[in-house]
């Protein structure tokens, strides 16, 4: 007989089924006092036929307007709680006044409209439980006040037929109840299992965006903040910025320790990055080893980029991860919104771009999205448009450049560089559509012409001279294109000896697995496999170990201006050593100047390339190049 303030979820699901019901049931009620009222006008004095139902229909529209001002309305627990405790007080005396007139009705009227009362108050009473089944404690007070009224009145009235009414009702009041309580018991069951079934559906969507392994929000949560965070700067006119975090130097720990040993490097980095979050900063993890920033309303550019700063710094500390203490760094692209960007898709596009660059010029740092940033986009865009719709037969060349022996002072080999030539765009340097190429996964369709073109130029030329061609780890990464490399060398009449195919260092990390077995083929078929850019990764011994390499190129960043970097001295020493240990040959790239020449060939370099000896010439200049003098052999 009392509301129970323990299950909000159940006074909440009550409320709003009452709430409902309600005004339904006093017009029911109302209609049938005034169809009674109504028979007995001329029967009953005028104040129970007119002047009682006037104020009992008064009581049922106020209750009405009551409830329904209030039907849209989600009360809280509280709220719902005094709501229905309110109703089964009400139910009292509501119960007293609609079952006492019917009873002052009865002496008066014949035996029809005495019959007329009791089936009035018979159906109000049904009705009135009907209505009020989510409300227990109102439901029982209507039986007992309405129902118990009416039996105990017309049982003692001695009448057969009114007795039986009475017993009749008595049951239909048993069988009603019980039917109302079993079916109550259902309600509130529905609503647990309802309960459950949110929980359940609530943590299955906070699982779903939460990355398992670091419990930072995932990338579908990423997005999903991102549109938000965008709403809220628009409505607020503030605004925000989005990072893309990407480790340095991952992918070699993970390859030389172990994957658990990155998942534990990874949960760390986690814990350190949730240090950082707070109601303006989310955090996330995209997959792998790249993460996600948005920061919200911090002040101006500098306000961002310090913060980026800061999160760079957190990453750069030693992690310890049991016997091992490990560093990596972090580089992040950072774009501001809305500055260069409309939505939620554009900064992570821009964030990502800047991201790239960041770790093609400035790594463990933060590269903020520019205007230039923004001049670049478009400008690949037109160049990744030309080059699907490009005839590259038609519009592909190759120059060649070459690679000097200082014990001979003759070229050992030639290095196929790629030209482009388009109708429109007119030349475009390699350093632009190459990038593009590789992104945009067309890189394989310019190393088949390109590939293809060398070789024919190389077979003219005498068996001692080379040709080191680059390859893509496009190229390399699928056992179809490279069986297509592999065919178009075959076919090409130049012995694969006299070929060396060259590999970028940050092509090694892409998929160390693939990348030995298509350099053992290269091997296997007879080429040579060069590492190109050394120095300027991440590589170590072991990458070296693990790949049949013939020679190494030292970058030229080591080389410029190397007489006055004793730094730089160092760096090309050891590389020269560690070449002849391993006993590969070694390529100093980027000769400029007479003054690099002297210091690189006391420090006991042989085989150079530069400027300094020839900038990329024709097939037709090679040719004359070729016809003054051919070399014999040379060690590197």
């Amino acid at each position: 007989m009392s509301v129970s303030p323990a299950d909000p979820a159940l006074l909440k699901a009550q409320y709003r089924a009452f709430a409902g019901q309600l005004p339904l049931m006093y017009l029911v009620v109302a209609a049938n006092t005034w169809l009674l009222a109504w028979t007995h006008f001329g029967h009953a004095p005028a104040w129970l036929t007119l002047g009682v139902p006037a104020l009992l229909t008064g009581v049922c529209l106020a209750r009405c307007v009551q409830w329904w001002r209030g039907r849209r309305e989600e009360p809280d627990a509280s709220a719902a709680h005094r709501a229905l405790v309110r109703a089964g007080r009400m139910a009292w005396p509501v119960a007293l006044a609609f079952s006492l007139w019917p009873l002052l009705l009865f002496p008066y009227g014949d035996a029809f409209l005495r019959s007329h009362v009791a089936f009035c108050m018979a159906t109000t009473a049904a009705v009135s439980q009907l209505y009020l089944m989510h409300v227990r404690p109102a439901m029982l007070t209507i039986a007992l006040v309405f129902n118990g009224g009416f039996i105990l009145f017309f049982a003692a009235t001695g009448e057969p037929t009114f007795v039986a009414m009475a017993v009749s009702v008595a049951l239909m009041t048993f069988v009603l109840v019980t039917t109302l309580l079993r079916q109550y018991r259902r309600f509130t069951d529905l609503v647990g299992s309802r309960l459950r079934a949110e929980r359940l559906g609530a943590e299955n969507l906070r699982l779903a965006n939460l990355d398992s392994l670091t419990r930072l929000p995932n990338r579908r949560a990423f997005f999903g903040a991102l549109v938000q965070a965008c709403e809220r700067a628009d409505a607020r006119g503030t605004r925000l910025a989005v990072g893309i975090i990407d480790l340095d130097g991952f992918k070699p720990i993970n390859d030389l320790y172990g994957h658990a040993a990155g998942d534990r490097l990874l949960k760390q980095v986690g814990q350190r990055l949730s240090l950082m979050a707070s109601g303006r900063i989310h955090l996330a993890r995209l997959g792998g080893d790249e993460f996600a920033m948005i920061a919200e309303d911090l002040g101006g550019d500098e306000a961002y980029v310090a913060f980026a700063r800061s999160l760079c710094e957190q990453l750069r500390a030693p992690f310890q991860l049991e016997d091992l203490s490990l560093q990596v760094t972090a580089t992040i692209g950072l774009v501001l919104y809305p500055d260069l960007a409309c939505h939620a898709e554009d900064l992570y596009e821009r964030a990502d771009y800047a991201l790239y660059h960041g770790k093609r010029l400035r790594r463990g740092g933060v590269s903020l999205f520019s205007a230039d940033h923004q001049r670049r986009i478009q400008h690949e865009a037109a160049i990744e448009q030309a080059l699907r719709s490009a005839d590259l037969e038609a519009q592909l060349s190759v120059v060649f450049q070459p690679i000097m022996c200082m014990a001979s002072g003759q070229a050992l080999a030639f290095e196929a560089l790629a030209r482009w030539h388009h109708p429109q765009l007119g030349q475009v340097s390699p350093a632009d559509f190459i990038p593009v190429a590789e992104r945009a996964g067309l890189v394989h369709r310019l190393t088949r012409v390109l590939l293809r073109k060398a070789l024919a130029e190389a077979a003219r030329w005498p068996e001692p001279v080379g040709l080191s061609f680059n390859l893509s780890i496009h190229d390399l990464g699928s056992s179809e294109e490279l069986e297509r490399v592999l065919e178009t060398i075959r076919h090409s009449g130049v012995h694969p000896a006299r070929i060396d195919l060259e590999i970028t260092e940050t092509a090694v990390f892409s998929d160390m697995a693939q990348l030995q077995r298509a350099a053992g083929q290269l091997r296997g078929l007879g080429c040579g496999v060069s590492l190109d850019d050394f120095g300027t990764g991440f590589s170590s011994l072991s990458q070296l170990l693990a790949l049949p390499l013939t020679k190494i190129k030292i970058d030229r960043r080591f080389v410029a201006g190397i007489q006055d970097k004793p730094t730089s001295i160092k760096i090309v020493r050891s590389l020269l050593a560690l070449s002849r240990d391993m006993e590969l040959g070694c390529v100093i790239e980027g000769v400029e100047a007479h003054e690099e020449l002297a210091v690189l060939r006391e420090l006991g370099g042989n085989l150079m390339q530069g400027y300094l000896f020839a900038r990329p010439m024709s097939a037709e200049a090679v040719a004359r190049w070729l016809a003054r003098s051919v070399p014999e052999t040379c060690q590197g």
